[in-house]
């Protein structure tokens, strides 16, 4: 789609070596998912999610989550002007289109807790009022690995399902580095970015992509996976019917970004660790020995291939 084409070349301008976070963000955004990145500090976490926002002509919000960050910080407030004798509402950071959510695993549990609703039902609810967020809305929350231990707030299990995709963002190239000093030396600039992407022509893209046709053996394949992850003696918890319309939906937006009209089991075998990676839990003897990757690979390995490609 020329649209996508698009999106991947202007984040290209300033973004060096993501394409693959790219194109995540992009399927994300068909469905009105949400992202869960993983990596170290300082490698674009924040540029990404800013350069994303700009192309889509929406707004941009970064909230840094620490301990004391309460859940009225995130939402907002209702307060009383004395001026006009009634109380107003006062938007909190996650009403934007594009909500950086920087360490989430910071925060306490209590108000980890208050971005389910918006996370799921696209609205807020503050003193009995219910307050809609922007579309496009996308919440891309960020979590350090290194200080995992270290005074933060493991997410729960119903808060990781609500994120689409889970990835991992890795240290650049040396030629990628160099880009990047390119880009700091002015070479390059986060202004050049242009706002691509009109609320139309992302309404069709999304009516597209729901037409991407799944053939019953292709379907059947995907639920065999999803299954598996159910029965495997080394998974404690498998992925969940929202993890398997997850699973779809994502290999839909795969297939639209390789230009087909239909879903092949490799679009499927793609996603997987992005999708169900976050969704499922090692039983304890597991986790001593075992990664999530090497079970999922298993998985995958266990179940037969459709012969068709589902044209």
């Amino acid at each position: 789609m020329k649209e996508l084409e698009i999106i991947q070349k202007e984040m290209q301008k300033v973004m060096i070596g993501k394409e693959k976070e790219v194109e995540l963000l992009t399927i994300s955004l068909l469905f009105n998912g949400h992202i869960l990145m993983e990596s170290v500090p300082g490698t674009g976490k924040t540029m990404l999610a800013k350069t994303f926002a700009k192309i889509l002509n929406g707004v941009f919000s970064r909230i840094q989550f620490t301990p004391d960050v309460l859940p009225s910080d995130v939402t907002g407030i209702q307060f009383f002007n004395p001026k006009q004798q009634e109380f107003e509402f006062r938007a909190g950071p996650i009403i934007a289109n594009i909500v950086l959510a920087d360490e989430i695993n910071r925060a306490t549990p209590r108000t980890q807790s208050s971005l389910l609703e918006v996370m799921e039902e696209r609205q807020v609810t503050i003193d009995g009022h219910t307050i809609p967020v922007p579309d496009p809305f996308m919440v891309i929350a960020t979590q350090n690995p290194i200080d995992s231990q270290q005074g933060t707030f493991p997410l729960p299990i119903a808060q990781m399902d609500r994120f689409f995709i889970k990835l991992s963002m890795d240290y650049p190239s040396l030629q990628e580095e160099r880009e990047i000093i390119q880009i700091a030396r002015g070479e390059k600039q986060f202004e050049d970015v242009e706002a691509i992407l009109t609320t139309a022509s992302l309404e069709n893209l999304r009516n597209l992509v729901k037409s991407v046709r799944i053939s019953d053996e292709v379907e059947t394949y995907l639920i065999q996976v999803v299954r598996k992850t159910r029965e495997h003696p080394s998974i404690d918890l498998g992925v969940s019917p929202r993890g398997t319309l997850a699973l779809m939906r994502a290999s839909q937006g795969k297939a639209l970004l390789n230009g087909r009209s239909f879903v092949v089991p490799n679009d499927i075998k793609e996603m997987i660790p992005y999708v169900l990676g976050h969704r499922i839990f090692l039983t304890t003897e597991a986790s001593l020995t075992r990664t999530v990757e090497n079970v999922l690979q298993e998985v995958i390995e266990s179940i037969s291939v459709p012969v068709e490609a589902g044209v």
